[in-house]
């Protein structure tokens, strides 16, 4: 076993400066586009990984596979898949969250929200690290699967930009008005 990963029946302890628990990387976690130049810990990565793998899915499917990158070309490389897909060229890895394809006749309904679950325990757990993340929606699919080499079945809608980030002042800074709508204005009492 790991260190990032703890035993059965022990929850994950918090090892550095970061605010520790869930609730408060909920609450205070935003989006980071800009990384430093800096790789990232390779215990750091792995405990990333391992918060998706750990991810509840329907059935205990886990449809998901995941291509960690790297390489600065092909971070840059995959910068062009999308309008806003800029991050990646910058990031210190980017994560391609790869499904069955979800259009498929035969493809549950639950992919894409067992990936959600997924996608966001790994920015939760890089969040409470120091890191930053960002997704990045795919709009090239061709180019997509000709740079990431997943099967003909398999799907990449969404890839996960991390690093540290290049202002460490965004982890503490307040955070912008008017970012989440009122519960009053969302929840509804047993019907809409």
């Amino acid at each position: 076993m790991s260190q990032s990963e703890p035993a059965a029946g022990q929850r994950a302890q918090s090892t550095d400066s970061t605010p520790s628990g869930v609730w408060p990387a909920i609450a205070g976690r935003r989006a980071i586009r800009r990384f430093a130049d800096r790789p990232l810990e390779p215990d750091h990565l792995e405990r990333i990984l391992q918060a998706g793998r750990r991810s509840g899915s329907a059935k205990n499917e886990q449809p998901w596979g995941f291509i960690v990158c790297r390489d600065r070309d092909h971070l840059v490389e995959l910068s062009r898949l999308g309008p806003w897909t800029d991050h990646l060229a910058g990031a210190a890895v980017a994560i391609a969250l790869v499904t069955p394809d979800p259009a498929a006749p035969d493809a549950p309904l639950s992919i894409m929200f067992d990936l959600g679950q997924s996608a966001a325990n790994m920015q939760l757990a890089a969040w409470e690290l120091g890191i930053g993340s960002c997704p990045a929606t795919v709009y090239e699919h061709d180019l997509a699967r000709r740079l990431l080499g997943y099967p003909a079945d398999r799907h990449c809608e969404f890839l996960l930009s991390f690093g540290y980030p290049a202002d460490p002042a965004q982890f503490t800074a307040p955070l912008k008005r008017g970012g989440r709508r009122p519960l009053a204005e969302i929840v509804h009492e047993e019907r809409w």
